[in-house]
């Protein structure tokens, strides 16, 4: 049944119909509405239902319980409806359109903002309409405030639950790959710092006395002695394999030292040392060697060459 049809149905049963926003109509108690005869089909009201303007009238809770009763829905669903069915009704009204209620009568707005009434006709068959029950529904307690009802309805509004699943896994990958991706950083930088540092560890000494390439006296620090460059004979030339500072120079010397190989250190200023290998070969040799030597014991951030 259509809920027009279910508002007036109420009217002729309790002769009352409240509808909030709009006012209250009454049906006359000298008009008998009998489904049963024929003679009061289809007839004119003519003064019997009177309409009274009340837009500040509450929703009535025994209105709600007959359209729950009649549609089979739960009262904040019979409730919606009704807000729903009011609403539309007066969207006609503000545009100058009737609203229409079935076997009631029609609604128009005057200039003054006042609603005027028309009587429409009687439908005694409307009480022979049984209501339809709508499966899956469940009735609430009768005493509930029909005030609740809109909280009611909050479920409906309720968004699709596979959203929440979803961001939870969505943040757990970022999650994996922040993770995935600073192991990777920290194993290159890991694998960059022991390429470019082959250093051993040593007991810091004090500072040695500065070394000139053209010193003849050994320099010592700590147990390490380093003889004087000797001079480099013909035939042979010095390879250059790092330029370092002074604890570096000597960190690096006293490693290459107990390998053992031929390192020699120097130094022009006190500020900056070479490591150098002396060794014999030809011009067209030279290159071949200088790059052997580089991969070996030159780091990233040095540079290997031949010194005259």
């Amino acid at each position: 049944m259509k809920l027009a049809q279910i508002l007036a149905q109420y009217l002729y049963s309790t002769r009352r119909l409240d509808l909030p926003g709009i006012g209250t109509f009454l049906l006359d108690s000298s008009i008998v509405v009998d489904p049963e005869s024929d003679k009061n089909s289809k007839k004119d009201f003519g003064e019997g239902i009177t309409f009274e303007n009340n837009p500040g009238i509450k929703e009535n809770p025994a209105l709600i319980d007959f359209i729950s009763s009649q549609t089979g829905k739960i009262k904040a669903l019979a409730a919606a409806d009704l807000d729903s069915h009011l609403w539309l009704g007066q969207q006609f009204l503000n545009i100058g359109k009737p609203f229409m209620l079935d076997g009631i009568g029609s609604l128009v707005k005057t200039q003054s903002g006042q609603y005027s009434f028309s009587p429409g006709q009687l439908t005694p068959e409307i009480l022979k309409e049984q209501p339809t029950k709508q499966v899956g529904y469940t009735e609430v307690d009768n005493n509930s405030d029909v005030s609740d009802y809109k909280d009611i309805l909050n479920p409906r509004r309720e968004k699709v639950q596979w959203k929440k699943p979803v961001a939870i896994l969505l943040m757990l990958i970022g999650l994996a790959l922040a993770i995935w991706g600073g192991y990777i950083i920290y194993k290159n930088t890991t694998a960059d710092a022991n390429g470019n540092s082959t250093t051993a560890p040593a007991t810091k000494t004090s500072e040695p006395a500065a070394q000139n390439v053209n010193d003849t006296t050994a320099v010592q620090k700590g147990n390490i002695t380093i003889p004087p460059p000797i001079v480099t004979p013909a035939g042979n030339y010095k390879f250059v394999i790092e330029t370092a500072g002074r604890e570096r120079a000597f960190k690096r010397f006293k490693f290459l030292k107990e390998l053992p190989t031929t390192i020699q250190m120097g130094t022009k200023d006190s500020v900056n040392f070479i490591l150098f290998f002396v060794l014999p070969a030809t011009p067209a040799d030279t290159a071949r060697i200088k790059d052997s030597l580089r991969i070996s014991y030159t780091p990233k951030w040095s540079k290997a060459y031949i010194e005259q």
